[in-house]
C-alpha cells in the first residue's frame, strides 16, 4: 500500500536519478520512524522519508505563494460574496462541473 502521492513520486524519479544520503538518528527517532513506516503503511523509512520531503516542499511553496499574494494589490474586494463564489468554485473543482 503506498500513502498518498507515492507513487505519482515514483513515477517520475528512475533509479539512475537517487542517490545515497545516509543519516544518523538516536533510537527513540528510529523507533519514532519505524513506527510510522508500520502504522502508515509504508514498505522502508526511505517512502516516509521521501514523503516528509515533499510534503516540506510543498510548505515551502504554499509559503512563497503565500508571500506573493499578500504583497500584491487585490484584484478583487474580498467580502461575503467573494466567499461565496469561492465555495462554490470548490464544490464544482469537486464534482468535476
Amino acid at each position: 500500500m503506498f500513502p498518498a502521492g507515492l507513487p505519482f513520486l515514483l513515477r517520475n524519479i528512475s533509479l539512475n536519478d537517487m542517490s545515497t544520503l545516509n543519516i544518523s538518528l538516536t533510537e527513540s527517532l528510529q523507533g519514532f520512524v519505524d513506527e510510522q513506516v508500520r502504522q502508515r503503511g509504508y514498505s522502508t523509512s526511505s517512502e516516509y522519508l521521501h514523503e516528509l520531503i515533499r510534503q516540506d516542499q510543498e510548505r515551502q511553496q504554499l509559503r512563497l505563494l503565500l508571500l506573493e499574494g499578500a504583497s500584491s494589490e487585490a484584484a478583487e474586494t474580498v467580502n461575503a460574496k467573494y466567499f461565496s463564489i469561492l465555495r462554490q468554485r470548490v464544490k464544482n473543482y469537486k464534482t468535476g462541473n
